[in-house]
């Protein structure tokens, strides 16, 4: 009995000898790519939620509000208005510094003190997100009193005292004091940076030091006996299941030849970001898109996700015709995924499951998926048509040089600056009734009022034209800054233009990648050039100003300055992301590939399920942006788990 033990004993550790054996050769092709990242993405998920929830929320509970009968809420500040002034009634008025040539609203009418140690007092609640410009009138002459402006902070108390100045009693005098401090409601979005940061710090880490020959060798001699006895035990009958280290396990999902893994991190970050801020990006106003002019995280995200959509159109198109694909059954297949991204888009966004029969008077046409299955096809059918081997060796051909991977696309070129000179055209040039011809402006109380039906010029005109204005989005984001009354789609007719823009730079970058494949010096160098001439580009369209340039960066129009600012920023993700993932592999990607595999999954679903638990649940306080953030990043991690289970699973949903 001692003897066949004994045997199997020595079987049993010969073939656990071989199977380390595998094993360590299997880990080095695969560069540490099993379950490591995707422990890693849990914990960092895990990280920034126990760093919100050590964060403060709002303030104590606000006695002096309650008296005044004003209820605070999200961004916002209590300012009480002090008129010391006897027998005269004021009027103040108020702005947002960041609202471009904004004219002044009311804010608040204060009646005349009726006594020099009784004044009269108006309470009001006043912004947060940006600074606030105070205007004070007084009644009797209708002229400006004082102007000032302040900063306030969310939840705190503040008073307005306005008085005759100490210099002359004809002079008035207004101050701003601070009752109550605010409360940093930034706070819990900075712990949470820091300590998601200090998590992927001290992962990295680890991960080097299992990397390290001693430690590895440890393991090894851990695992090696563990296999040891469960070999001994298979043959003595006891059941066994299929351990993820053996020789016929193979986690990693077959790729072709032209994937590369920073293409799929690059989509997955852009779609991570779209799903946090879609969700809310805890209610603050610098994860939602901006009003009109300037950039935000939020307005990153889609652009980045056309771009790299671009870059995916030429790298599969030529894997696919290297195959010896049809070209007819290629085209067939660009036309079918055209369709149905488009009825997919229409699909989402209008969900009128919970509302009752759907009103076909107003379906929104325009979306996100409408957008992205027109460019998909103009820039698909472009390349289709135009498509040409990619040569072997680039740097060993002379005809090749530094500008064959443009040279070679001449007619897409060209095709792509004629639909750019439609849109400088229809921009500035078509003439919009009752509106300044090449009006950019976003209408409302913006431009000091003049042109407040205007929001958007030609883009809107249009939308107007062709769609319909009930077919557009109601509620643009210029509504809440700029008071804008009418409809205005950012995904419209005019704006696509410039989005086929973008993709495009993506297929110029996917054949940058494939011209000089493995030639990492000359691709690092083409995305470097790239993004200085872009950069370049908007930095004289822009004049490095929010409002004051030719054409300012703007999400809405898809200006063509916001097309050229993001595809510099994405030439520079790739020149960071291309050498660390796909060439040295210091970073697998996680968690942001695994979305990046399942993209439209991922995105259609945080669409229909975003009102679900467990994506979505009742808040203790509403007006809390810690509970906000809490909530949008636990809806976040959860979709970057479910792209990991259906990776490992090798589940994708393909279109």
């Amino acid at each position: 009995m001692t003897g066949g033990s004994s045997s199997r004993r020595r079987r049993a550790e010969e073939r656990s000898s071989a199977a380390g054996t595998e094993r360590g050769s299997r880990r080095e092709a695969v560069g540490g790519m099993g379950a490591g990242p995707a422990l890693a993405a849990l914990l960092l998920a895990g990280s920034v939620l126990s760093a919100t929830l050590l964060a403060p929320g709002r303030r104590a509970e606000p006695d002096l509000d309650e008296k005044r009968n004003v209820e605070l809420k999200m961004d916002q500040a209590l300012l009480l208005i002090h008129n010391e002034l006897l027998g005269t009634s004021l009027t103040v008025y108020w702005k947002s510094d960041y609202c471009y040539q904004c004219t002044f609203q009311p804010l608040a009418n204060v009646s005349h003190g009726g006594k020099p140690a009784k004044p009269s007092v108006a309470p009001v609640s006043v912004s947060t997100q940006h600074g606030s410009i105070l205007q004070v009138n007084s009644t009797l002459e209708e002229r400006a009193a004082c102007r000032l402006e302040y900063k306030f902070g969310e939840f705190g108390n503040y008073s307005l005292l306005v008085q005759h100045a100490s210099s002359g009693a004809n002079k008035i005098a207004c101050d701003i004091i601070v009752n109550e401090n605010p409360v940093d409601s930034n706070l819990p979005v900075s712990i949470a940076f820091l300590v998601g940061l200090a998590l992927i710090i001290a992962v990295s880490l680890l991960r080097l030091l299992l990397s390290l020959d001693d430690v590895n060798n440890w393991i090894s001699k851990a695992i090696a006996s563990r296999e040891t006895d469960r070999l001994i035990n298979s043959e003595l009958g006891s059941p066994s299941r299929a351990d993820p280290l053996s020789a016929d396990y193979q986690p990693e999902t077959r790729r072709s030849a032209n994937r590369l893994r920073c293409v799929d991190t690059f989509r997955g970050l852009a779609l991570v970001l779209m799903v946090f801020v879609n969700y809310g990006g805890g209610k603050y106003w610098y994860f939602k898109h901006s009003s009109w002019n300037g950039l935000t995280v939020a307005d990153l995200v889609f652009p980045w996700f056309v771009f790299i959509m671009g870059t995916s159109i030429f790298l599969s198109m030529t894997s696919i015709l290297q195959r010896g694909c049809s070209k007819l059954k290629l085209l067939g297949k660009i036309v079918w995924r055209s369709f149905v991204l488009i009825c997919i888009g229409v699909i989402i966004v209008n969900p009128n499951y919970c509302l009752g029969p759907l009103s076909w008077d107003k379906v929104r046409i325009p979306g996100v998926l409408q957008r992205l299955g027109v460019t998909y096809f103009v820039v698909a059918v472009l390349e289709f048509f135009f498509w040409k081997p990619v040569p072997d060796s680039c740097a060993l051909e002379s005809s090749c040089f530094s500008l064959r991977d443009i040279t070679s696309s001449w007619p897409q070129w060209l095709t792509i600056l004629t639909l750019e000179s439609i849109w400088l055209a229809l921009t500035f040039f078509l003439p919009v009734p009752g509106c300044p011809t090449g009006y950019l402006g976003p209408g409302g109380i913006g431009d000091l009022g003049k042109y407040p039906h205007c929001t958007g010029g030609a883009a809107a005109y249009i939308d107007r034209l062709l769609l319909g204005d009930s077919h557009l989005y109601q509620h643009p984001s210029s509504t809440v800054l700029y008071h804008t009354e009418v409809a205005y789609d950012p995904e419209g007719v005019l704006g696509t233009i410039n989005s086929i823009v973008m993709a495009f730079l993506g297929v110029q970058a996917g054949k940058i990648l494939l011209y000089y494949k493995d030639q990492m010096k000359a691709i690092l160098t083409r995305f470097a050039a790239w993004c200085c001439i872009l950069g370049l580009i908007s930095i004289v369209l822009t004049k490095v100003s929010a409002n004051e340039g030719f054409i300012p960066i703007n999400k809405n129009l898809w200006s063509i300055s916001y097309v050229t600012t993001l595809g510099c920023f994405a030439f520079f993700i790739l020149l960071i992301l291309y050498p660390v993932v796909d060439v040295r592999g210091l970073w697998t990607g996680a968690p942001f590939f695994y979305p990046g595999m399942n993209s439209i999954l991922v995105y259609v679903g945080h669409e229909v399920f975003e009102n679900y638990f467990p994506f979505q649940w009742k808040l203790a306080d509403e007006q809390s942006h810690k509970e906000h953030l809490i909530q949008n990043i636990v809806a976040t991690a959860l979709w970057v788990l479910i792209a990991y289970v259906l990776y490992k699973k090798k589940l994708f949903w393909k279109i």
